[in-house]
């Protein structure tokens, strides 16, 4: 499939003239568009060459092709691009392009010269971009300092109960056999939480830092996984506490760059090389620091933005994305950030425990009109566990995505003949809101039970 191509007409004329800095040694990244990977249908010959079983046994589970967007690009493309005195950052073989990093912001026009390059974009500037911070290592176990409760799901149960969630576990579909990559800013102390020591963990991959694991920097996704995987009855039990998580930085909290979008297209390609069924990621975007606004809210298409681009590719490959609508309800951009403009993925909005919106939930609809968020769950004073160990509370669309996330794992579990799509319309036709759907709450809040007895014996009265 053709992919749109991005390119802004303002980083043409800054890098025409020179990109003037009193930084130190400053550094750029540029995100190069290929015209082609360089790979043919003969590259589809031994698939277990670019995916691992798990990854081809979900395709054949769900049905879902093997095509050349599965294939990496060619060795030789990135050989030839490496050539010009550049550092390659990373890549997309879903999109065909290549971040790549240089201290001569010149060398944009070396590259846009190359006859394998279609264009070229500059997508981060500054100095110590592989700088992270590090954190003492110690053995001491984090315990919660809330006294325990008598109900197993302790100070969480409102938010699971509020999705009909409690009825789902209790059947026995807690996430087992499924596996979720969380995508986020980093996992601060997760190997060290209490509510954390029977996590399933397949692995950690940190697309930022390479050399840097994911508990060291940022506590946004420790909160957001405990929504998820924690599992301390009487304190805080998550919504899918047996499932099996992949844990993945792509955020640096440092700044706001449009490399973010790459660094998110190289964890949702390696969430899928490895067999995910699910993505929770509680990052969206709007603005960068690079410049005032990369996109306008007419861009909120579902194809235009880079990210929203990504998501849609991997829905294509099988992947049920939860993705929060921002919280920008109450600031000038009001609407939902990318990549949760994006069609066949559950966009999440937050609603408080009386069930109203949220002020700060991103708003919809789409530009092109389609509704969005297409559900909410509770997001204001959100039960999570921080990095302290401690039961907390938290705002924000990051909290509901990951319940509403977790709970759609025990549906998927419970229904596992349906394909990701088939799960999206059943949550959706199952919520509160479904004959009437609106820009604060879309659809409303799902019902996962209701959804459940709906699929095994028709409509649910």
């Amino acid at each position: 499939m053709k992919r749109k191509k991005q390119f802004s007409l303002l980083f043409a004329v800054v890098l025409a003239f020179g990109i003037c800095t009193a930084d130190a040694d400053p550094s750029y990244c540029f995100r190069i568009y290929l015209k082609d990977k360089g790979v043919t249908d003969a590259s589809l010959a031994d698939p277990s060459q670019f995916l691992s079983a798990e990854a081809i046994a979900r395709r054949e589970k769900r049905l879902t092709d093997i095509t050349l967007t599965d294939v990496p690009i060619a060795a030789s493309q990135i050989a030839a691009i490496a050539a010009e005195n550049v550092r390659i950052v990373t890549q997309s073989k879903w999109m065909g392009t290549v971040v790549v990093e240089s201290s001569d912001s010149l060398i944009f026009n070396r590259l846009k010269a190359l006859p394998t390059v279609d264009s070229v974009l500059l997508v981060w500037r500054g100095e110590d971009r592989l700088k992270s911070r590090n954190c003492t290592e110690n053995t001491v176990q984090l315990t919660p300092s809330s006294e325990k409760m008598s109900d197993d799901y302790g100070y969480s149960r409102e938010q699971i109960e509020m999705l009909n969630g409690i009825r789902l576990h209790d059947l026995g579909k807690r996430g087992q056999g499924m596996r979720i990559a969380v995508i986020d800013a980093g996992f601060l102390n997760v190997n060290k939480i209490a509510a954390f020591s029977s996590l399933n963990l397949i692995g950690t991959h940190n697309v930022v830092f390479p050399d840097g694991d994911v508990y060291c920097d940022d506590e946004h996704g420790t909160k957001v996984l405990s929504c998820l995987a924690a599992n301390l009855p009487g304190l805080m039990v998550g919504t899918a506490p047996e499932a099996s998580y992949l844990l993945i930085k792509s955020e640096d909290p440092r700044a706001e760059y449009p490399i973010e979008e790459d660094f998110w297209a190289a964890a949702l390609e390696y969430a899928d090389s490895v067999g995910v069924d699910i993505v929770s990621s509680s990052l969206g975007y709007s603005k960068f620091d690079l410049i005032d606004t990369i996109y306008r809210t007419a861009d909120l298409d579902g194809k235009t933005a880079f990210i929203s681009q990504v998501a849609d590719i991997a829905e294509e490959k099988g992947m049920l994305l939860f993705v929060s609508a921002g919280n920008e309800g109450n600031q000038t951009w009001q609407k939902i950030t990318f990549p949760a403009d994006a069609a066949d993925i559950l966009t999440v909005g937050s609603i408080n425990g009386q069930g109203e919106h949220s002020s700060f939930s991103s708003t919809g609809f789409t530009a092109d009109l389609r509704v969005k968020p297409d559900i909410v769950a509770l997001g204001s004073y959100t039960t999570v566990i921080d990095s302290s160990g401690n039961i907390a509370h938290s705002n924000g669309t990051s909290f509901a995505t990951p319940i509403a996330a977790g709970l759609g794992a025990c549906l998927w579990q419970a229904c596992s003949w349906l394909n990701n799509k088939e799960i999206i319309q059943l949550i959706r036709s199952t919520a509160s809101q479904a004959d009437r759907p609106d820009v604060e709450q879309g659809y409303g809040v799902p019902d996962f039970y209701k959804a459940y007895q709906k699929e095994l014996n028709g409509p649910v009265q």
